[in-house]
C-alpha cells in the first residue's frame, strides 16, 4: 500500500468498469434483487455516475469491461463450468439481444470509450485483449469500479497486480450479493493485491479538477 497515497500520473491512469449492465445495475434486473441491499448502503449507482464524471472531466481513459452475454447451452460441451458460471448461464444473465445484457443507461460507452473483448469467467484479462489495449495507450494505473465486488471486479484486479499494473480499488464503488462478501473482499483480499483501497470521496480528491459533491 502506497504510504502517501496513490499518485495517478497523467496519460497513464485509465478507469476499469466491470460488467455495468441492466440485469447488475437496473431495477428489473436479474440480478438486481440480490444486489440492491449492499448497493443502497454504499450509494454504488451515485458514486458511479460522480466517477464517470469526474474521469471524463479530467479526460482519463475508461475502459468497459464486459462479461460474456450469454447464449443458452454456453457450457453445453465445457467439462468443467464453475458453479458461479452454471449459476449465470442457468438465469441467462446479460442474455445476447436482452435488455438485461444492455448497458444501464447512465454508465453506457461514449465517444473515445474503449470496450474490451468479453470474458467467459471472472478474469476480464484472460482470454480479451483488456492488457493488450491498455499497453497501447500506455496505462500503466488502473482504478477498478463495477460489479461483483468479489468475483469480477477482484479478479480483474488481481490479474492487473499480478501483470504488473498499479491497482486501485474504490470500495464504495462496487457491490456484491452480501455484506460479508464486500467485508472479504475489500477487508481481507483486497489489501494482498491492491496498491489502494478509497472510497469514492478519497478517490475523487485525486481526480484533477474535480471535486465530490
Amino acid at each position: 500500500m502506497d504510504s502517501l497515497g496513490p499518485v495517478y500520473p497523467p496519460g497513464h491512469t485509465a478507469l476499469l468498469l466491470v460488467d455495468p449492465y441492466n440485469d447488475f445495475l437496473s431495477e428489473g434486473g436479474k440480478f438486481w434483487p440480490r444486489l440492491a441491499e449492499v448497493a443502497a448502503g454504499v450509494d454504488l449507482l451515485a458514486n458511479l455516475r460522480r466517477i464517470r464524471q469526474a474521469i471524463r472531466c479530467a479526460r482519463w481513459p475508461l475502459f468497459f469491461v464486459p462479461h460474456h452475454r450469454a447464449m443458452p447451452n454456453d457450457f453445453e460441451r465445457w467439462q468443467h463450468p464453475t458453479p458461479w458460471q452454471q449459476a449465470m448461464s442457468q438465469a441467462q444473465a446479460f442474455a445476447m439481444n436482452s435488455w438485461g445484457g444492455q448497458w444501464h443507461p447512465d454508465l453506457t460507452p461514449g465517444p473515445g470509450d474503449t470496450v474490451a473483448r468479453e470474458h467467459w469467467g471472472t478474469n476480464g484479462f484472460l482470454g480479451t485483449d483488456l492488457d493488450l489495449l491498455l499497453k497501447q495507450q500506455r496505462i500503466s494505473h488502473v482504478v477498478v469500479v463495477g460489479a461483483i465486488a468479489n468475483t469480477c471486479i477482484e479478479t480483474t484486479a488481481r490479474h492487473a497486480s499480478e501483470l504488473g499494473y498499479h491497482v486501485t480499488l474504490v470500495t464504495d464503488a462496487t457491490a456484491a450479493l452480501s455484506h460479508d462478501a464486500m467485508f472479504y473482499a475489500h477487508e481481507v483480499n483486497g489489501p494482498t493485491f491492491a496498491h489502494a483501497l478509497l472510497t469514492t470521496r478519497e478517490f475523487l480528491a485525486r481526480v484533477p479538477f474535480t471535486t465530490d459533491p
